[in-house]
C-alpha cells in the first residue's frame, strides 16, 4: 500500500487550529515563515522535539531555532543583554536569530539546545507562524522543513516533495517572501548571514562575520542546502549539460533576478534549485551574484550547496 502523502491546508482559521491541535498531541507540521517553511513543534517536549530530528535525518548536535512571539517570551526563555535588547527593538519581529544565554528554568527539551548553554531564538513575523504560536501557547522549535542538508523549502510542495509522509500536515501560505533562512547572531558576531544584513546590523551594533569552533547555532555545517546534483559556482555559461541559473545579464535556463536585484534573487534562490534539481540535466551551473548586502545570504548558502 502506498505511503499516505502529508495533507495540505491552505492558511485560514480551521487550518491553524487543526495545526495547534497537532501540536498539542505532540506532532509536528510544517508552517511558512517569512524566510523558509518550518517543522514545529512544541519546543518543550522531548518526544517532539524527537520527531523534528528524526523527521529531517538531522544530526543531534545541531541545535534547533526557538520561535516565540516576542520579547517577553524570549526573555523567559533566555537572557537578553542591553546589545540583544537594541537588535530585538530594531528587528523583531523578523528574519533575526539571536544565540542568548539560556535560562536556567526554561523549561525547554535538551534536544532543542544540543545540550549548550544558549539558545537560538527568534520572533518570526510571518502571519501563519505567528497565529501557530498564538494558538499553541507554546515556543515552537522550527528548522526548516526539508531533509536535513538538502535544499530549503520555500513552497509547500517543496516542503511535500523533500518531507513526504514524515510530515503529516503542511499549512500552504504560498511562497516565502525572504527566501533564505534568518541571520544568526551571537552577540557581535554573526554566524549565518541572511536577510537582515551586516550593513543593516551596523547600523545599531558594530558587528562582524566570525565563526566558532563548534556547532553553537543552526546553519553552521559545512555541507548545507545541497541539491542532488553536483553544483558549480560563478558561471557565466552553460556547459555541456548544465542547467544553469543566471542572474542579471547572464539569462541562463532560470534567472534569480534578470535585474540584477540580490532581494528578488534570494526570494527566488531555493525555487530556483529545486527546479534544476528536478530538470533533465545532470549537472547545476549558477551565475555570479555580487557579495554585497543580501548577496553574502545568496552566496553563503550556494557555497554549501556545492560542498
Amino acid at each position: 500500500m502506498a505511503a499516505q502523502a502529508p495533507e495540505i491546508l491552505g492558511f485560514d482559521q480551521d487550518a491553524v487550529a487543526r495545526a495547534a491541535a497537532a501540536i498539542a498531541r505532540g506532532g509536528i507540521v510544517a508552517v511558512p515563515t517569512e524566510t523558509v517553511y518550518g517543522l514545529a513543534a512544541d519546543a518543550r517536549v522531548p518526544e517532539a522535539v524527537a520527531r523534528i530530528y528524526a523527521a529531517k535525518g538531522r544530526p543531534s548536535f545541531n541545535p534547533l531555532i526557538v520561535h516565540v512571539l516576542d520579547v517577553a517570551a524570549a526573555g523567559r526563555l533566555a537572557v537578553l543583554d542591553e546589545d540583544a535588547r537594541m537588535l530585538a527593538a530594531r528587528f523583531w519581529p523578523g528574519p533575526l536569530t539571536l544565540v542568548l544565554p539560556l535560562r536556567g528554568d526554561a523549561g525547554l527539551a535538551g534536544a532543542v539546545t544540543a545540550g549548550l548553554g544558549t539558545v537560538a531564538i527568534r520572533v518570526p513575523a510571518h502571519r501563519a507562524m505567528r497565529a501557530l504560536l498564538t494558538a499553541s501557547g507554546v515556543p515552537l522549535a522550527a528548522p526548516s522543513a526539508n531533509a536535513s542538508n538538502h535544499i530549503s523549502p520555500t513552497r509547500a510542495a517543496h516542503v511535500a516533495g523533500s518531507m513526504g509522509n514524515r510530515v503529516p500536515l503542511i499549512l500552504d501560505d504560498g511562497a516565502c517572501a525572504a527566501g533564505v533562512e534568518s541571520t544568526i547572531v551571537a552577540g557581535r558576531t554573526i554566524l549565518r548571514p541572511g536577510p537582515v544584513t551586516q550593513e543593516m546590523l551596523a547600523a545599531v551594533l558594530p558587528v562582524a562575520p566570525g565563526r566558532t569552533a563548534h556547532v553553537s547555532a543552526p546553519g553552521q555545517l559545512a555541507h548545507h542546502y545541497a541539491p542532488r546534483k553536483p553544483v558549480r559556482l560563478d558561471a557565466v555559461e552553460r556547459d555541456g549539460d548544465e542547467w544553469l541559473i543566471g542572474f542579471g545579464a547572464v539569462a541562463g535556463d532560470d534567472n534569480l533576478s534578470a535585474a540584477g536585484d540580490p532581494v528578488e534573487a534570494a526570494a527566488r534562490l531555493f525555487d530556483a534549485l529545486h527546479r534544476a534539481d528536478a530538470s533533465d540535466r545532470v549537472r547545476i551551473a549558477v551565475a555570479p551574484v555580487p557579495a554585497g548586502g543580501m548577496g553574502a545570504a545568496i552566496n553563503d548558502r550556494l557555497r554549501r550547496a556545492a560542498g
